[in-house]
């Protein structure tokens, strides 16, 4: 029971964060088979890559990978020094190094976002997006859906912690029913 209680947090910001990602996502196509995903997608052109970014760029998407090669080299970091402890003086030395070599690198990222919106929306969609975004009620989701999915999130969890409850009282009682108390 705690350890399902232990992983809802994360389910429901999976849950979430899908929920959200992507306006529209039902009104999509359902994926294509997977000989067909297995190749590579094909290139979306210049101008919907564009628009892509620039939704990306008004959603300030670079805020979710905004720290993503300082955190990694860190990561590598702790590991590295964890398996080599007699190098640590030297692998603090190190990093900022290594972190000055790849700053930047973290574009890579909303490179791949924007090419992934790309080959999922058409060109038109990614600049009717573009003009939403920019309308009054698309600057307000923009503004409001962080609050929302955070407030969504807690209710979720609360949901779930109360819903547990209900389940477990479920569970004994069906036990009790078979004369074993749980």
């Amino acid at each position: 029971m705690k350890s399902v209680l232990k992983l809802l947090p994360a389910v429901t910001l999976t849950v979430g964060l899908a929920l959200s990602a992507v306006p529209a996502v039902a009104q999509q196509p359902a994926p294509a088979p997977k000989a067909a995903a297995a190749s590579a997608q094909p290139k979306a052109s210049p101008a919907a890559v564009a628009a892509a970014k620039e939704i990306l760029q008004i959603k300030n998407a670079t805020a979710m990978y905004q720290g993503a090669v300082p955190g990694l080299v860190e990561k590598t970091k702790i590991a590295l020094t964890q398996q080599n402890l007699n190098y640590q003086k030297d692998l603090n030395e190190v990093a900022p190094i290594v972190a000055q070599q790849l700053q930047g690198r973290q574009n890579e990222i909303g490179d791949g976002m924007a090419q992934i919106y790309a080959s999922e929306f058409t060109e038109q969609e990614l600049k009717d997006l573009v003009t939403f975004y920019r309308s009054p009620l698309g600057k307000k989701l923009i503004d409001a859906e962080p609050r929302a999915i955070g407030l969504s999130m807690a209710f979720m969890n609360s949901w779930a912690q109360n819903f547990s409850e209900t389940v477990m009282g479920a569970f004994r009682a069906e036990m009790r029913k078979r004369g074993k108390e749980i």
